[in-house]
């Protein structure tokens, strides 16, 4: 195959990805609302996620453009660069932000069609949910292989890179602003999302749930809107943006490593003129799309089955056919065999680095289901430890989320020094990058989680029959223990990556190595090792401040508007009262009520909460690792990048474990929970204690661990954008 072909077949791979969005929108759309309440409750939560997409993307909008002047700028300034890297930095965030848009305008609308299908069946509530979740992981993998495709096409025709030479480096260097332009709005729609959904969801929970004594989606809790917006806005539009970043990151960096081992090696000879190495990882997240595609069409399920074992069935063939697809591509484009700084690689290590990548990702869902899932021995200790209170609750969550992060680290040290071995810093990258193969049905599964979760609220805000809150209750539970394997997976991905990165830039700085026995090495490595703490701290403070003016606003409600006050009394005097055997003014007095809600408000407050708080973690990311790169050179920016990476890794799996535990453990005891005899469940003092762990929790898995992978991905990011400016 020539490259003239190849550069017109891979972004094709990404119109491919796009077609099948469209395809599965158009599906979803062709399904029924129900009800007219289901229809109005659906459009309050769209109206609601539209409006803080618009309102981030406005302030997004300012920083996109100022940034690319300075990058513009900067790049026309400097020999080892250029002014298109604006154009690669405008087009990366215009790709990150338009597969947040798309994602997040189809699981709006795919929430109700689920609802309205689990009144037929279970079977039919998966095939809705699920269609809403494929086209986020489709779009991100489509977009991504789109822009990179096009953009590494573009660069490499007005550079001549493809003719060999030196001008390949310019090309990669240009490249990176793609990176960059993701990563940006990764981090604002992470952070951002995280503290909207949590501001939400401590006011719905701790006002609603324990002070009204009703269920935080109960349509009389004037949070629930704002709540069912934030899974949207923190689960589909943020995890999207979140894995798109490492998607392109990992493909980047392992291009970067490629152009570098070929250049190093004496003896590297292919049909692309050397390329073959910078165009594998572009061909194997394009062989990803397909496989991705296939495995979709695996997940479904019978009444009375288990969505689980459905979507893992399509993960997992996916998994297989990428296994085999990527050792036919490897084969086909590298040589059997070549020697870099005097050892010899061949394209058999290049394929076992690429399994040990895509092994490793799943054996950390594994683990993190292990600790996290429903029904499991750590999550079935918090809740046996929540008889004695809330504190015991909290030490417990607090002791699983520490030691959930023993096995997922040793096994992503295995796979660095093993893919190392393989294939050396290359084989990291590709390793990374097999990780990552998968991400288009793996954030599919992810994405199908909060849509689940809007359908059983939506089924409780409509009054549905049992039955259909039973089967979205079943969807919503598979739902809690994907996304909690999601973010276990989003860690390991972000951690291979950041180290992808990591070596890219130790590549294009020209730094030889980074002796951490050196006073300015070790101070890198202090600071880069405090910044997730600090990143952490702020990102909680910010959604405390956030949290606590959603429950002076959900008090306010309870207390001021006297429908509210009367429907509450009208619950107590019927609890356990199906509706239809209340009285006729009961009934219309309760109507009323849920018409008085002002569940605006509280979205509102939730919006403009997430849009403030979330400039300063940002700040931090951004501004880190330019003031030590200028202000220290790149080996201390080296020091910074390696403390950042081992350190925020840690915080991560911790706070994201700990949350998923305790969120579990409290939907354990409100299934019901039999110790010593005794079942225990809502309403419960043991029930008490899981909310207040799950309120710990909440900010912990939703806020502060999943914006961590942001925070090392960007920061390398950065440096990499800065490696020309900087370099030894």
């Amino acid at each position: 195959m020539n490259i003239d072909n190849l550069i017109l077949i891979i972004p094709a791979f990404g119109i491919v990805a796009l077609a099948f969005t469209w395809w599965k929108t158009k599906q979803i759309n062709a399904q029924s609302v129900g009800t007219p309440r289901m229809a109005k409750i659906a459009a309050s939560i769209q109206e609601g996620a539209m409006a803080f997409l618009k309102a981030e993307y406005k302030i997004l909008f300012i920083f996109v453009i100022a940034v690319a002047v300075l990058l513009g700028w900067s790049g026309s300034q400097n020999p080892n660069s250029h002014e298109y890297v604006a154009v690669s930095f405008i087009v990366g965030a215009l790709c990150s932000a338009l597969a947040g848009y798309l994602g997040m305008v189809v699981a709006t609308k795919a929430n109700v069609r689920t609802t309205n299908a689990a009144r037929e069946s279970l079977g039919k509530a998966l095939e809705v949910a699920f269609s809403g979740g494929s086209v986020m992981g489709r779009g991100v993998v489509g977009l991504g292989i789109l822009g990179l495709g096009g953009l590494f096409a573009y660069f490499g025709n007005t550079f001549n890179a493809f003719e060999g030479g030196d001008s390949l480096g310019m090309t990669l260097s240009v490249l990176t602003g793609f990176s960059f332009g993701a990563s940006s709005i990764a981090l604002f729609a992470r952070v951002g999302g995280g503290i909207y959904t949590k501001a939400a969801d401590v006011g719905a929970d701790l006002v609603g749930k324990v002070e009204a004594g009703i269920p935080e989606d109960h349509p009389l809790n004037p949070a629930t809107i704002a709540d069912n917006v934030g899974d949207n806005v923190g689960d589909v539009a943020g995890m999207g943006a979140d894995l798109f970043e490492s998607y392109v990151g990992s493909i980047i960096g392992t291009m970067i490593l490629g152009a570098a081992m070929v250049a190093g090696s004496a003896n590297f000879q292919d049909d692309l003129n050397g390329l073959s190495p910078v165009f594998l990882p572009l061909v194997l997240g394009a062989i990803g799309i397909v496989t991705s595609i296939l495995g979709t069409f695996l997940v479904k399920v019978k009444d009375g089955g288990d969505p689980h074992s459905a979507l893992n069935r399509g993960e997992f063939a996916s998994s297989i056919a990428m296994i085999a697809s990527s050792y036919l591509a490897i084969n086909f484009f590298l040589p059997q065999s070549w020697s870099y700084d005097g050892v010899v690689f061949t394209s058999d290590g290049v394929f076992y680095a690429i399994i040990i990548g895509l092994v490793a990702g799943l054996a950390i869902g594994k683990i993190t289901e292990h600790y996290t899932g429903t029904g499991t021995k750590p999550v079935k200790s918090i809740v046996e430890q929540s008889i004695t209170g809330s504190a015991t609750n909290i030490i417990g969550g607090l002791g699983i989320g520490m030691i959930s992060t023993t096995f997922p680290i040793l096994i992503l040290a295995g796979a660095v020094v093993g893919a190392y071995e393989l294939a050396g810093l290359y084989g990291i990258a590709i390793a990374a990058v097999g990780m990552l193969s998968n991400t288009g049905i793996q954030l599919a599964v992810d994405a199908y989680g909060p849509i689940s979760d809007n359908a059983g609220g939506i089924a409780e805000m409509s009054e549905l029959p049992s039955e259909v809150r039973q089967r979205t209750d079943k969807l919503d539970a598979v739902g809690n223990t994907t996304a909690a394997i999601g973010k276990g997976f989003a860690i390991g991905s972000a951690a291979l990556t950041a180290l992808a990165l990591f070596s890219a830039f130790k590549e294009t700085a020209g730094i030889d190595i980074i002796d951490v026995s050196t006073p300015i090495v070790m101070a890198g490595l202090f600071i880069g090792a405090m910044l997730p703490f600090l990143f952490s701290a702020l990102a909680m403070g910010a959604v405390g401040r956030a949290a606590m003016a959603m429950i002076q606003e959900v008090r306010r409600q309870f207390k001021e508007i006297p429908a509210l006050k009367k429907a509450l009394v009208i619950l107590d005097k019927n609890d356990g009262k199906p509706s239809d055997q209340w009285t006729e003014e009961e009934r219309a007095q309760f109507e009323e009520a849920i018409d008085s809600a002002e569940y605006g408000k509280c979205v509102e407050i939730s919006t403009q909460s997430a849009i403030k708080e979330m400039v300063a973690p940002g700040l931090v990311a951004i501004l880190t690792p330019v003031a030590i790169g200028f202000g220290g050179g790149p080996v201390m920016l080296g020091g910074l990048l390696a403390g950042v990476t081992a350190s925020g890794v840690l915080m991560a799996l911790f706070q994201s474990n700990a949350g998923g535990a305790w969120d579990n453990a409290k939907k354990m005891v409100e299934e019901g929970y039999e110790m010593g005899g005794v079942k225990y469940g809502k309403g419960s003092d043991v029930h008490k204690a899981t909310v207040v762990g799950d309120t710990v929790g909440d900010p912990l898995k939703d806020t502060s661990g999943p914006s961590l992978n942001i925070l090392l991905k960007l920061m390398s990011v950065v440096a990499l954008v800065l490696a020309p400016f900087i370099k030894v």
